[in-house]
């Protein structure tokens, strides 16, 4: 196979030296893809349009192996990590900017797939892609494809969220089943011969957070990415001195990945989530948010799982065994570049 033939079918270093292949491959792929009136890939800075003055400003990175996976890939869970962090900071998501790190060797039909489903759920999630830029690494410098995002957003005025506002007797809620992402992920490595059709909870959740706006008692939102719902109870104990208790029972969670947890050892309680909001409320509404939650498509399986404890020093768990234990912070990391 000749040069040539390399790049077209492959990413090279070519790619990344500022010349034809590397205004091919942005033409080819990144902006055909991503193409909105916002997006001009002569440019290297975007002028945006806000009509707030209240911005939400937000910045991630993503490198999950493999690429792809049952639900999504890695452009996907990109577009819908950096616009969840937004949503569940109570703002409307509007621009994304992304850096893609290709690695030399990976297939361009490959690269077209990821960034056509990026551009795909950016339309899906009503972000922009504004700005980006590509480098390409050097065989076995990097992990394939390495993606790193920029977002903003407007706040929007129906929220009033942060940690101070949580107090003693707060509800906490999950807006679906947990672990759905950490174990579609490790069946696609096919490390252990396993196989199975759960997909990853990756999606939007803007429309979660978007149907409590304007809703008196909505404290503070979450998405538990990695560490999963376990490191957002830490979190909390650690910024507002309160335990937590949470009743194993009332967690919802998908009966193959508590399959796969209890072959491998693994606890769902820590595995990461992709499109999972958990909101801490005032308990008088409660019930009024899980009606809310379960009357959209993504919430049907919404649960109040637990509640704010001033009197706790530590994460409780009460298990499904009537019995209790405190829930440890996360020390390992069971399953790496799972997001």
């Amino acid at each position: 196979m000749n040069d040539n033939t390399m790049q077209d079918t492959h990413i090279s270093l070519a790619h990344g030296n500022g010349g034809r292949f590397m205004r091919e491959l942005i033409d080819g792929i990144f902006a055909r893809h991503l193409a909105n009136d916002s997006l001009d890939v002569r440019v290297d800075a975007a002028s945006l349009m806000l009509e707030s003055k209240d911005i939400v400003y937000t910045t991630d990175g993503f490198t999950v192996q493999p690429l792809e996976f049952p639900g999504g890939n890695i452009g996907s869970l990109a577009v819908h990590g950096t616009a969840n962090d937004l949503a569940v900071a109570g703002a409307i998501p509007r621009y994304l900017a992304l850096n893609a790190f290709i690695e030399e060797g990976l297939e361009v039909a490959q690269l077209d797939r990821i960034i056509r489903s990026l551009g795909e759920a950016a339309v899906e999630a009503g972000v922009e892609v504004v700005a980006g830029d590509t480098k390409v690494l050097r065989r076995g410098e990097g992990g394939g494809l390495y993606l790193a995002t920029t977002g903003i957003g407007t706040r929007d005025p129906g929220f009033d969220l942060g940690l101070d506002n949580i107090r003693d007797g707060d509800v906490l809620l999950v807006s679906g089943p947990v672990g759905d992402h950490g174990i579609s992920v490790l069946l696609a490595r096919e490390q252990f011969g396993l196989r199975g059709d759960l997909q990853s909870d990756s999606a939007n959740v803007f429309p979660l957070t978007r149907a409590l706006s304007g809703l008196d008692g909505v404290h503070f939102m979450r998405d538990p990415t990695r560490g999963g719902l376990a490191t957002v109870c830490h979190e909390l104990l650690k910024t507002t001195g309160m335990g937590v208790r949470i009743r194993q029972a009332d967690i919802p969670i998908n009966d193959p990945v508590q399959s796969v947890c209890e072959m491998l050892g693994y606890d769902p309680m820590f595995l990461a989530c992709e499109g999972r909001v958990v909101a801490i409320v005032a308990p008088e509404i409660a019930e009024k948010v899980l009606q809310k939650w379960q009357a959209l498509p993504k919430g049907g399986q919404a649960a109040i799982f637990g509640e704010m404890d001033a009197s706790l020093s530590q994460v409780i768990l009460h298990t499904e065994l009537g019995g209790e234990r405190i829930l440890e912070e996360l020390e390992d990391d069971p399953l790496p570049r799972i997001c």
